[in-house]
């Protein structure tokens, strides 16, 4: 077994988290993701990586860095967004890239510019130790993820191969391999606008609205509860907002609900709008001033659906994921099975590469006020990466 705490330091590790946390990659940044792609771009070549662009949207590209091997082996895909959302209210330095008590702070450190500070020393730290490595190593810096995921997007549409993917978000030592698929859905409910002094003359869209989402929740909310995955959970929903009318005095002619609908196998994107729209159809024949639209919103995705994630839990992308963590931590990893939405069901699902996700960072740390990554996650998953490469690509 290759020590391969031997081939990289603690310092550069940290360094290069705190390199990538000061630089500004959100949506509201200027150029967005551009800075950090130059930066790993240079980080690369600097270490002897080959490295190269991919144009996605204007300047703002994915950054895409090979180790190869000898190429009779598997390729393995290292996966991880270079964005990450505002910085909101941190109570903070949301760049700063402090150290303190064991930790990293800073915008990015858990979700992801630490996971990708592991993914990348690992692919150092093997190059390093110039051992034989019959596969390839592929690592994708991509952009978007937080908004419409095109950098991931562009990826799987660029036909790039690999036998099996690692997605770095922030895991806590577990993994996961399922995950549920995402829709964000809205309902516009139309009503007539009258005086307040005398509502019977108009036509309420917020009342109407209540008695939509009373009806969903009978209808809907309880099949979904009964419905799970072994390796995702539940089926959910969630009535994320709501917004209408215009003032006090005037009867709403508009009410808007925003739905959050986590789907599992079983379901589709046709299945989930279908329910609604039988509960729709079923108040209008109930009430002749009843009145809504169904819209998927299109902030959710680019082109591409954001199906859930189902990997064969005997492939081999997830024995050599299982294998890696139970040497590194000494114990059997637990399954995720309540993951979020992540870019690992692209490459899944239109890229055709079994995926995985695990990295380091406690996910109950992302989007915070102090968001932050232990430094021993960050070194522990470089050993992680290393050993699953060295399984997957076989490297001796």
């Amino acid at each position: 077994m290759i020590d391969y705490k031997k081939f990289f330091s603690e310092e550069e590790l940290i360094k290069l988290t705190q390199e990538l946390v000061r630089i500004p990659s959100h949506k509201d940044a200027e150029n967005r993701e551009k800075e950090v792609a130059e930066y790993i771009y240079k980080f690369s070549k600097e270490n002897g990586l080959e490295v190269e662009y991919q144009e996605v949207d204007g300047l703002r590209k994915n950054v895409i860095v090979n180790l190869k091997g000898e190429g009779t082996g598997k390729t393995l895909m290292f996966n991880g967004h270079m964005d990450t959302v505002p910085p909101y209210n941190m109570i903070i330095d949301p760049y700063g890239g402090e150290v303190k008590d064991g930790f990293i702070w800073g915008r990015g450190t858990s979700d992801m510019k630490g996971p990708i500070a592991s993914m990348l020393i690992a692919m150092l730290a093997i190059k390093r130790s110039h051992k034989s490595m019959k596969g390839n190593i592929i690592f994708t810096g991509v952009l978007g993820e937080e908004e419409q995921s095109e950098g991931t997007e562009a990826l799987v549409k660029s036909n790039i191969k690999a036998d099996g993917a690692i997605v770095g978000e922030p895991s806590n030592y577990e993994y996961a391999i399922g995950h549920r698929g995402l829709e964000w859905i809205e309902i516009k409910v139309k009503g007539k606008a009258a005086h307040g002094g005398v509502p019977h003359l108009g036509i309420n869209a917020i009342s109407k609205t209540a008695k939509l989402i009373l009806r969903i929740e009978e209808r809907l909310m309880h099949k979904l509860a009964e419905r799970n995955n072994e390796y995702m959970g539940p089926s959910v929903m969630n009535f994320g907002r709501i917004e209408g009318g215009s003032q006090p005095s005037t009867v709403a002619d508009w009410c808007s609900i925003k739905i959050d609908r986590r789907y599992i196998p079983g379901e589709s994107v046709d299945s989930v709008f279908k329910e609604l729209e039988d509960i729709v159809l079923e108040l209008k024949k109930e009430d002749k001033e009843f009145d809504a639209e169904i819209i998927r919103m299109d902030n959710n995705f680019l082109t591409l659906d954001h199906l859930y994630l189902m990997t064969d839990p005997e492939d081999p992308i997830v024995v050599a994921t299982k294998n890696a963590l139970s040497q590194v931590i000494g114990e059997k990893p637990n399954l995720t099975r309540r993951r979020g939405w992540t870019d690992a069901a692209l490459l899944s699902n239109f890229g055709n590469i079994p995926t995985v996700v695990t990295g380091p960072g406690d996910i109950s740390y992302s989007h915070t006020k102090d968001e932050r990554v232990p430094i021993k996650h960050l070194i522990d998953y470089v050993e992680i990466y290393c050993r699953i490469a060295e399984d997957f690509c076989e490297i001796q």
